[in-house]
């Protein structure tokens, strides 16, 4: 039997468990088993997310280790990178409001603005479809059928790949009902997060998410920053955009445009404690 302390936090609903790299090493278990484990909301603490600090890191101030629910490896998650940020702040593992924290995903730049609202730069959007990864020549309006409905795909990565895809209306159905068949297409070699998106304004849209190797989240933040990506790239919408997801509103801002992409993605949004505690596994 082995005993360790963790941390709930949540961003908008998107939920983790934070433990510190000494409790996880507590644990003696592969972090991606670890990761299901602890994930299990019927017989654990349950998230949609792992995440371990790691002190550690030659090319930044700070690392961590991340893992979806299921066990799998995901490259960089919006949402939790704000949770992290807040913990380590909060904890003194960290002494600065602004600095660099290694991920799979490249080097992410977080700050605290304030008690419960951090801003991330979320870095370059990728938008070449080999880099993503997906097997299509150009990543913009791409059709696909599925049960005699067509939609137009947007495939953009943030360090982890998403498809998002403009709807008129019952996004969180049709996000329900597709979201796993499109996740797990053979288009996308590493699978995809999907997003259906309804656009309100040209300022302002609604998101529901389907999180690859997580399902229905109530947010996602590197989603919400490919919806900004996608949606200004087709003149959908303006350079600031406020999202709306089931769990509570963030704002993406980009001043990129398909002219010239070379612009950070910038998310702000809070990031909340939900409780500690102790796990026996």
């Amino acid at each position: 039997m082995k005993k360790f302390k963790f941390t709930k936090m949540n961003g908008l609903g998107n939920d983790f468990v934070i433990l510190d790299y000494n409790e996880y090493k507590k644990a003696d278990m592969p972090a991606n088993k670890l990761a299901a484990k602890l994930c299990n909301r019927n017989f654990s603490i349950g998230a949609d997310g792992l995440i371990i600090v790691n002190p550690n890191s030659d090319k930044a101030d700070i690392s961590w280790i991340f893992y979806n629910s299921d066990g799998s490896v995901a490259q960089m998650c919006g949402n939790g990178m704000r949770c992290f940020a807040r913990y380590v702040y909060d904890n003194k593992i960290i002494d600065k409001k602004e600095f660099s924290v290694e991920t799979k995903a490249g080097i992410i730049v977080p700050k605290i603005i304030s008690e419960n609202e951090v801003c991330v730069n979320m870095g370059i959007p990728i938008l070449e479809p080999s880099e993503i990864p997906c097997k299509t020549k150009t990543n913009l309006n791409i059709p696909y059928t599925i049960d005699n409905k067509e939609f137009l795909l947007n495939i953009v990565s943030m360090g982890n790949p998403h498809c998002v895809i403009f709807v008129e209306k019952d996004s969180k159905e049709l996000a329900l009902k597709y979201g796993s068949i499109i996740e797990n297409d053979k288009l996308f070699p590493e699978k995809t997060n999907v997003e259906f998106v309804e656009i309100l304004s040209k300022n302002e849209v609604i998101i529901n998410v389907w999180e690859r190797g997580c399902g229905i989240t109530l947010a996602c933040g590197t989603g919400t920053c490919a919806t900004a990506v996608a949606g200004i790239l087709n003149g959908y919408l303006n350079n600031c955009v406020k999202a709306n997801l089931p769990g509570g509103v963030l704002k993406i801002e980009w001043s990129g445009s398909s002219a010239d992409i070379k612009h950070s993605v910038f998310m702000t949004g809070r990031a909340d404690y939900s409780f500690t505690g102790e796990v026996v596994i």
